[in-house]
């Protein structure tokens, strides 16, 4: 394996956030690293990896993509969009292992994580999800209250930040990320009232 690998990893996502002028979501994948870690202090490389490249759909989405999103019932949630932005994701982040000529073994290890990180499935999958959903309190939370709230509405935010309350999966995750929701919920609430 080559040597440096997530730190090429993480150059590669932050250019990219950067270069489509998305740095704001930058912190948001550095705090899931820190969340995997916390979770799980034996995380192994490709989990690290997963984490700091599991967004990257994000920066690189079509506008068509974002008007699917404002013109479905389901929003963020819909099955189309949760796909997509998984699908997407593990294919980029594994193509540019494949050129730095990671070993193809940790290549669909990470493919596999980011393929399932809003969904979950097995242990791995559920723990970036987890720290994801923690990290998405911590940085993006307030971004959803500022910029998509006016764009896609308040019930689609609301439905946003239950969902990613409530698909956490570890007892311990739950409980970090329980304030962080609590407070960005009344934040919603204050603004519905006064609106």
């Amino acid at each position: 394996m080559p040597d440096g690998l997530f730190e090429k990893v993480k150059a590669y996502v932050v250019k990219v956030f950067t270069n489509k002028g998305s740095s704001a979501g930058i912190p948001h994948l550095e705090r899931t690293v820190y969340w995997v870690k916390q979770l799980n202090s034996d995380a192994d490389e490709a989990l690290l990896i997963a984490a700091i490249g599991h967004d990257i759909e994000r920066p690189l989405r079509t506008e068509a993509a974002i008007e699917r999103i404002k013109d479905s019932p389901k929003g963020y949630m819909s099955e189309e969009h949760l796909k997509e932005h998984q699908t997407t994701g593990a294919k980029i982040i594994a193509e540019f292992l494949k050129e730095n000529e990671a070993d193809p073994d940790l290549i669909e290890r990470v493919k596999m994580l980011i393929s399932k990180h809003e969904v979950g499935g097995n242990d791995d999958q559920n723990l970036l999800k987890d720290a994801d959903s923690i990290s998405f309190f911590e940085t993006n939370a307030e971004h959803f209250l500022t910029k998509y709230l006016p764009v896609v509405g308040a019930d689609k935010v609301k439905e946003k930040f239950e969902w990613m309350y409530s698909r956490i999966t570890s007892e311990q995750a739950k409980k970090i990320a329980r304030p962080m929701y609590k407070k960005v919920m009344d934040k919603l609430l204050t603004i519905e009232t006064n609106s």
